[in-house]
């Protein structure tokens, strides 16, 4: 029997899809995908998002299944698509399956598994990293095992084709976008995700939508840069149409600012793609907050990290990053602010990261610096 309380679908979790690194086999064959995700909500049926939008070529899943780890008899349920067990993913398109009635609960670790027996394109993916973000693939058919062969197995920063699951849930529950680059690829979102948990905050999902190396208002065409991602302007308003949304928070442009070299440095990075301070501004007004308010979403801005030290820092640069972080800490069209740049900062050297909080490339965070950031978050805006 359905539990009548469940009437509403919201993303429990989610990640972007976008074009991933280009190597010298981007084909796999007789390969097993496995991505633990832990349930934030409590529900009835499950709904997965399963994405090719960058591929160029069908895929086919041969079967899926989800599983939850935590009990004691480990049942393999199949996701089908149009009652079908092999989900076939158009190129440049997303799927979504067949509802599937499961009994999910809050804390609960579901292990999606997808097996792929044929020849398979791997273009679409995204590389993500943090506590709650891990991966496995297998080389065979472990779909159904509960254990990997440890002897054909290995852990992988990438999530490939599934792209979000929905829980059919209760109506107060409600999801929450973080939007960006590498920034937020990585670990911040996955501390928030565990300070909601320390605090008893259990009616709101971070959905994670990031992809390493994207700008506001440029992409790479080239296979060199290709896995830079889309620029704004396409992710957005894909990204941004997630079930059970309210708000989504935006930390997104510092690869519009640092990437720019000039031609005679790198063919793919000419000064032409250096924006103004106001082009960046009037990008993330038009393509993110514009498009957010169609789609009736609270908008909050994340304001950029600092960059001292990076390899391809200048005084001009950080003068940008500085406009910018004003626009985001100023503008009257924003729900409200969270000032990452200053909870990581040096206090006396603002341009550069606090002590023990650069990762050692000076533009990524260290550990205790994402969750820093996390922690900057205002609650106010999830609950």
């Amino acid at each position: 029997m359905i539990d009548s309380k469940y009437t509403k679908w919201v993303a429990a979790w989610g990640n972007s899809t976008s074009i991933s690194d280009r190597d010298i086999s981007t084909y796999s064959k007789n390969l097993t995908l496995r991505y633990p995700v832990k349930m934030c909500f409590n529900g009835s049926k499950l709904r997965f998002h399963f994405s090719n939008l960058t591929g160029t070529e069908t895929v086919k899943i041969t079967k899926a299944f989800v599983a939850d780890t935590r009990t004691l008899e480990y049942k393999n349920v199949p996701i089908t698509s149009n009652g079908k067990t092999e989900i076939e993913i158009p190129a440049g398109k997303e799927v979504v399956s067949d509802e599937v009635e499961f009994s999910v609960n809050r804390g609960a670790v579901l292990n999606v598994s997808m097996y792929f027996e044929g020849f398979t394109q791997m273009s679409s993916g995204t590389h993500v990293t943090g506590p709650l973000s891990k991966a496995q693939f297998a080389y065979g058919d472990f779909s159904e095992a509960k254990e990997f062969d440890k002897d054909l197995s290995k852990s992988t920063p990438w999530f490939y084709f599934l792209n979000t699951i929905d829980v059919l849930t209760e109506e107060k529950n409600h999801a929450f976008i973080c939007y960006g680059d590498s920034i937020t690829a990585q670990s911040w979102p996955d501390y928030l995700t565990l300070r909601l948990e320390k605090e008893g905050i259990d009616n709101v999902s971070i959905i994670r939508r990031a992809v390493c190396g994207t700008r506001i208002l440029r992409q790479y065409d080239c296979i060199t840069y290709q896995a830079y991602g889309l620029k704004g302007e396409t992710r957005f308003p894909i990204e941004a149409n997630v079930s059970g949304a309210t708000a989504v928070l935006i930390q997104h442009g510092i690869n519009d600012i640092i990437h720019p070299v000039g031609e005679e440095v790198n063919q793919f990075r000419p000064w032409s793609d250096l924006p103004t301070a106001d082009e960046m501004t009037e990008g993330f007004e038009n393509l993110y907050v514009k498009h957010a308010r169609t789609l009736g979403l609270k908008v909050y801005g994340g304001t950029l990290l600092p960059i001292y030290g990076w390899r391809t820092y200048a005084d001009f640069r950080d003068e940008l990053r500085v406009k910018f972080n004003d626009y985001i800490r100023r503008t009257e069209t924003l729900d409200g602010v969270v000032d990452f740049d200053k909870a990581v900062r040096d206090n006396e050297k603002n341009e550069r990261f606090a002590e023990g909080f650069d990762s050692g490339d000076h533009l990524h965070p260290s550990e205790a610096a994402y969750k820093a950031m996390a922690d900057a978050v205002n609650l106010d805006f999830l609950k």
